[in-house]
């Protein structure tokens, strides 16, 4: 065992996995306001612990002081899709990234382990600014869906628990449900122009309740206090009748009515 200061050793990692997250999480901002729908559901990344990194050198027979080059999840990110669809698109988006080279793909959807395991894996050089300056690190990128990741989840904490000695019988469930996963998968590729119809209904409805209430709120600055009490009543009615149709008019005329009221102190101002 080596005596190094793993805490300062992990610094550049903890960086990455930090930068990475970031800016994942803004592609899928990005993507979702240029396309209504983004390919990225969300986004988690981590550390490897030094008990995992130790234990993964002596099984992989990786010195301690080639650990940076010998094993390439020290950082970790995930990225969490709808559909598998959205994994070899997302795939695509970090391929053209230019902050970061891709080093290695390993598509374990097509040819899944023999446990059952499905995922999507690239592994990235990525560079990182420290205060002593530019340090390439490795990381590594796992793009799978939230079936995947639930199989995934439990298979690990169950590989942990009993270490190399996992029962058969609980192989085989664990290679069953994963079977069950992937015709999860499949199950929601086939309606999934129906899904995402649904997601973006709800998106808009939500969008124009939010944007009711507030331009009804902003009316009382205006001095309409009338107005946005009729305004409230109506909202109210339509709420509890869950009638959309009818919230959608409530938002026409309480917008006309913030529109008129705007055009008497600037009449270049409009919603």
């Amino acid at each position: 065992m080596d005596g190094r200061d793993w805490g300062t050793f992990l610094l550049p990692y903890e960086q990455a996995v930090e930068e990475l997250k970031v800016k994942f999480k803004t592609m899928r901002a990005e993507l979702k306001k240029r396309e209504e729908y983004a390919p990225i559901e969300f986004v988690t990344g981590r550390v490897k612990k030094i008990s995992s990194i130790l234990e993964k050198s002596r099984r992989l027979n990786v010195p301690l002081d080639q650990v940076e080059t010998g094993i390439e999840d020290i950082a970790g990110i995930r990225i969490m899709c709808q559909f598998v669809d959205d994994i070899r698109r997302v795939a695509e988006y970090i391929r053209a990234r230019k902050d970061l080279t891709v080093l290695i793909e390993k598509d374990y959807i097509t040819n899944f382990k023999e446990s059952g395991y499905r995922s999507f894996h690239m592994i990235i050089e990525y560079p990182v600014q420290t205060a002593l300056g530019q340090k390439i690190v490795l990381a590594e990128i796992q793009i799978r869906t939230l079936a995947m990741n639930f199989w995934a989840t439990i298979e690990h904490s169950l590989s942990y628990k009993f270490r190399e000695s996992l029962p058969d019988d609980m192989r085989a469930r664990l290679k069953k449900t994963a079977e069950a996963a992937f015709v999860l998968d499949n199950e929601m590729s086939a309606i999934r122009l129906q899904i995402l119809e649904a997601q973006k209904a709800f998106e808009d409805d939500s969008n124009i309740v939010s944007r009711t209430l507030n331009i009804i709120h902003q009316l009382y600055f205006y001095h309409l206090v009338n107005e946005a009490i009729e305004a409230q009543k109506r909202f109210n009615d339509c709420w509890e009748r869950h009638d959309m149709e009818g919230l959608k008019d409530l938002l026409d005329d309480v917008k006309e009515l913030l529109n008129n009221a705007r055009k008497g102190e600037n009449p270049d101002e409009q919603l």
